[in-house]
C-alpha cells in the first residue's frame, strides 16, 4: 500500500488539464481531493490559485492546504490557451517522464495524467503512437502489454482491440490476445481493486453469441477456446455472452469486469451509465496510472466552463487503487 502523494501531469497546457487541476485544489474541502502535485509548467495554472514550488513529492502533504504543490519541469515553452502547440511539447513529455520515474521509485503513489495533443507532440519530437504505448515504454515494457480499463461506479469494462476499424477486428481476434487481455485485468483487479476472486464476463463478437455458427464462427473459434485456456490458469472467467444481455442492473452485479471485443461494445454502455465520470485506467503496468476519460477539449480552454467529473473520479480512481496496492514497482 502507498501513502506517497499522487502525481498529477500538466497534459497539453493549451487544453483543459491544468484548469481543472487548479479547479479541483479550489475545491479540495468539498471533494475531499486526495494529497496530490502537479508535475509541468506553473505558467499552464490559472493565476487565480496560490502555488508553492517542491522540490520532492514528500514536500507536497506540507503544502498542500495552503497551495498546489507544485514540481516544475525544467523544459518550457510558450502556448495559448485553445490552439496547441508544439512549442510546449518537451515540458508535456518531461512531466510524463517525471511522473512515472516517481511512481517506480514510490515517491508517488500513482499517476493521474491530464490529456495530451498527439499530433502536435509528434511535431516535438513524441515517437510512440499514444500516450499508453509510450508509459510501457518508460516501464521497460513492449507496447502492446498493457490494457486499457475504462470504469464508471457499477461497471468496469475492458476491449480486447481498441482503435480499429470494425472490419479489421474478426481479424485482430486471436485466443492468445483475448487470454492475455483478460489474465492482466484479473490481476490487476486482485492486487490493485482489493478483489480476493475476480469474476470476468466474456463478452461475444458476433449477435446471439453467433447463434451456433450461423451468425458467426470467432465465439467457436476464438472466444470460447480462451475462456476454456483462462478457466484452466484458475481465473474465473465465463461466457461468451451475448453483449445486448451483459449491460442491464441484475447482470452487473454478476461480475467485476466485461472483457470486450471491441472499442464501442465497451465503450457504448459505460457512457451511458455515467457519460461525464468515466476514468481511463491502464493495467499491467508496474505503476498506476488513470486518466480522464476525455480529450483536451481545447475549444473550450480558459472559457471557465470545463466539467471536473471525470479528472475528479481519475484521481480518486488513482488514491484508491494506490491505497490497495499489492504490487512492487520494479
Amino acid at each position: 500500500m502507498s501513502n506517497a502523494p499522487l502525481a498529477i501531469t500538466m497534459g497539453e497546457p493549451a487544453g483543459v488539464g491544468p484548469e481543472l487541476i487548479a479547479k479541483l485544489w479550489q475545491q479540495r474541502d468539498e471533494v475531499s481531493l486526495p494529497f496530490c502535485f502537479y508535475i509541468g509548467m506553473a505558467s499552464a495554472l490559472p493565476d487565480v490559485i496560490p502555488v508553492i514550488k517542491i522540490e520532492k513529492p514528500s514536500d507536497a502533504l506540507g503544502v498542500f492546504d495552503k497551495a498546489l504543490p507544485v514540481m516544475e519541469t525544467t523544459s518550457s515553452g510558450s502556448f495559448t490557451l485553445g490552439a496547441p502547440s508544439p512549442s510546449s511539447g518537451k515540458s508535456v513529455i518531461e512531466a510524463i517522464d517525471q511522473a512515472v520515474a516517481l511512481c517506480r521509485s514510490g515517491d508517488a503513489g500513482g499517476m493521474v495524467t491530464a490529456p495530451i495533443h498527439k499530433a502536435v507532440l509528434y511535431e516535438a519530437g513524441f515517437s510512440s503512437p499514444g500516450h499508453t504505448e509510450y508509459l510501457a515504454s518508460l516501464c521497460c515494457m513492449s507496447s502492446d502489454s498493457s490494457v486499457m480499463m475504462l470504469a464508471v461506479e457499477g461497471l468496469r469494462v475492458v476491449p480486447v482491440t481498441v482503435h480499429m476499424s470494425i472490419k479489421d477486428v474478426p481479424r485482430y481476434l486471436t485466443v492468445d490476445k483475448i487470454v492475455h487481455t483478460a489474465s492482466v485485468t484479473a490481476a490487476d483487479l486482485r492486487d490493485r481493486f482489493g478483489i480476493s476472486h475476480p469474476r470476468l464476463a466474456i463478452a461475444a463478437l458476433n449477435p446471439h453469441a453467433g447463434e451456433g455458427g450461423t451468425m458467426g464462427m470467432e465465439e467457436a473459434t476464438h472466444i470460447t477456446p480462451a475462456i476454456w485456456q483462462l478457466q484452466d490458469m484458475g481465473i474465473d472467467a465465463q461466457g461468451p455472452y451475448p453483449a445486448d444481455t451483459l449491460f442491464h442492473e441484475d447482470a452487473r452485479a454478476t461480475y467485476d469486469a466485461v472483457i470486450c471485443m471491441y472499442h464501442d461494445q465497451a465503450l457504448i454502455p459505460l457512457k451511458t451509465l455515467d457519460f461525464w465520470g468515466g476514468v481511463n485506467i491502464t493495467l499491467g503496468l508496474p505503476i498506476i496510472r488513470t486518466s480522464p476519460d476525455h480529450g483536451t477539449a481545447h475549444t473550450i480552454a480558459g472559457k471557465g466552463i470545463a466539467r471536473t467529473d471525470s479528472m475528479l473520479a481519475a484521481i480518486r480512481m488513482a488514491d484508491r487503487m494506490a491505497k490497495s496496492n499489492k504490487g512492487t514497482a520494479p
